[in-house]
């Protein structure tokens, strides 16, 4: 008689659940991505524009997403969702993305974030050890020349990754009672400088500028879309609840709540956040600012303050890692369970009931993505590839809608059609902008996505073998 397979257990309830959602989208992007979408945008009211639609391009998202959720509630997220609604090779070919390239770089870049901030603290972190120049002949008109920059920030960075998974690996109600903790903690940082700009008298008061792009500006839609990107960093994470559906309790329930309610939380505490920033600072000042919360802070109540909530900062992007090492590594288990991916990520420990050894899988490549990105190269690799397969799962609900319509579906995507037809149209202009705007970055990371199909052929035909056998 077979020894039975050890499960995951539902051991996240409502506030768990709700604090993945919250606690993963608020990290480092509502910190760092200000800045960069004021260099983009160019303008205020290009700013305000990409968070309204990167909020509502969400909310779309996770009301489809809350359907599917509730519908499959699997581990592996879109990986369950691809392979019952477009077939086993897209559900392969995500799940490849995802623990290949999507979770190590979105990983990598929340460290690379917290460093950044931990760098208000001690200077010497962003400092160069060494620098390599990096010019592929013959290709510099399309790839062009890069310098590799080494600090101590990055090896500092793979520690912190490594400390979280040794916390993940203890048991998911400790990864999740860990994560309500430091969702509390980056929820009172952004409140606070939100409240610091908004309560107290701001010294040298000016008005927020320019409002509007200048007169004949070329590529508008390009600076939005590049705005939008930005935005749409510090918005991801929404998703990340369906990668642990196997582990939610009262799915049916928690599902719609979680994701819907979490998402609209965010959206009302960016807006406002954003605000705060240009009400303290010049545009220009946003767009120059390495750590802008803090500069807010400082401005208006000093140094001493600003340095408490820098602090509260690395907490928050602690608590973003916690939330990403949590849930991303339950697709390279469910893969490498079901025999599509390497053997190394299966299975569950026997004591404390967590994947393991997908988890050190998943840190592994983090950490060298970790040693070898910056923070914006790192976002931006995440953001193409991650998008692509937002739009494809809420193509698969269209298709399950169709092919399996006495599926049970406790929760119904609210506006369907509509709805999750305008989220594959915006995950489609997203992408094929990013692609635009960074092609060399971009099909370096379509070629690591498409070089796991031999690797899925191959496993593919040795289970046949197996199962003939």
């Amino acid at each position: 008689m077979s020894e039975k397979r050890l499960e995951l257990v539902r051991g996240l309830g409502a506030w768990a659940s709700m604090a993945i959602v919250i606690g993963t989208m608020i990290g480092t992007g509502i910190f760092l991505k200000p800045s960069e979408m004021a260099r983009e945008g160019r303008s205020v009211s290009i700013v305000f524009a990409a968070w309204i639609v990167g909020a509502i391009l969400s909310i779309f998202g996770a009301l489809a997403f809350a359907e599917l959720g509730a519908a499959i509630p699997e581990a592996g997220g879109e990986y369950a969702y691809l392979r019952r609604g477009l077939g086993p090779r897209w559900g392969f070919l995500f799940g490849w993305m995802h623990s290949i390239v999507g979770r190590p770089s979105s990983q990598s870049s929340i460290a690379a974030g917290m460093m950044r901030f931990m760098g208000f603290f001690i200077p010497a972190l962003a400092a160069p050890i060494f620098t390599w120049h990096i010019a592929i002949p013959g290709l510099t008109g399309w790839l062009k020349p890069y310098d590799f920059v080494f600090t101590w920030a990055q090896p500092l960075g793979v520690f912190w990754l490594v400390l979280m998974t040794g916390v993940n690996y203890l048991g998911v109600r400790l990864g999740g009672g860990v994560q309500v903790f430091l969702t509390a903690i980056k929820l009172f940082s952004v409140l606070m400088v939100i409240g610091v700009a908004f309560a107290l008298p701001v010294p040298d008061a000016h008005m927020p500028g320019p409002m509007w792009p200048a007169a004949g500006s070329a590529g508008l839609f390009g600076a939005f879309l590049a705005a939008l990107a930005a935005a749409l960093w510090a918005y991801d994470g929404w998703e990340d609840l369906n990668l642990v559906g196997s582990e939610v309790e009262n799915p049916q329930r928690n599902f719609p709540r979680a994701l819907v309610g979490g998402v609209s939380v965010v959206a009302i505490v960016y807006l406002l956040f954003s605000a705060a920033c240009l009400k303290v600072l010049p545009f220009e000042s946003v767009a120059s600012s390495a750590h802008v919360a803090s500069d807010v802070v400082e401005r208006v109540v000093g140094h001493g303050a600003a340095a408490w909530v820098t602090l509260a900062m690395v907490i928050s992007a602690l608590g973003s890692m916690n939330s990403s090492v949590l849930s991303g590594a339950r697709v390279p288990y469910a893969m490498a369970r079901d025999g599509i991916f390497f053997k190394i990520a299966d299975g569950i420990h026997p004591k404390y009931r967590t994947p393991g050894r997908a988890l050190i899988f998943q840190c592994v490549l983090a950490s060298l993505m970790a040693l070898t990105g910056t923070f914006e190269e790192l976002t931006n690799l995440f953001i193409f590839a991650g998008w692509i397969f937002y739009g494809l799962a809420v193509v698969a609900l269209f298709r399950l809608r169709r092919t399996e319509p006495d599926m049970p579906r406790p929760y119904r995507c609210w506006g369907y059609p509509w709805v999750p037809g305008l989220f594959v149209l915006g995950a489609l202009a997203l992408t094929t902008n990013i692609w635009l705007q960074r092609p060399g970055r971009s099909s370096i990371g379509l070629l690591l996505m498409v070089a796991g199909l031999p690797f899925y052929r191959y496993w593919v035909k040795r289970g046949e073998v197996a199962a003939a056998t």
